[in-house]
């Protein structure tokens, strides 16, 4: 938001854009947590947890830095009545969930 009102103007009454905002930020602090409950598993499992750590926090700064982007594509989108699915950025995020997830059963089967 500037001084003079929001940065990107849409008519949508439930106010699409800012949810779908809203929710990638508890995405991004999602992501955050994870990577420093993993943390905690460093002393048991050693350097091979750092991998899940980098790969959070490097998801999670991706997801803040399009944020502003994201948010101007929705917002565009709804006043010119053509709005379209991030497809990459969810199948990103799918990919990265199972990376970590592989990761993490990779790293206990093999302590």
């Amino acid at each position: 938001m500037s001084a003079n009102g929001p940065l990107f103007s849409h008519d949508d009454p439930g106010l699409q854009p800012e949810r779908t905002v809203m929710s990638w930020g508890r995405t991004t602090m999602s992501l955050c947590v994870a990577a420093l409950v993993f943390l905690r598993w460093y002393p048991h499992y050693g350097a091979g947890i750092l991998l899940m750590v980098v790969l959070c926090l490097l998801v999670a700064g991706s997801i803040y830095a399009t944020q502003r982007r994201r948010y101007a594509l929705a917002s565009h989108g709804i006043a010119l009545e053509r709005v379209h699915a991030d497809v990459v950025a969810v199948l990103a995020m799918s990919g990265a969930v199972v990376g970590v997830g592989a990761l993490g059963i990779f790293l206990v089967l093999t302590d």
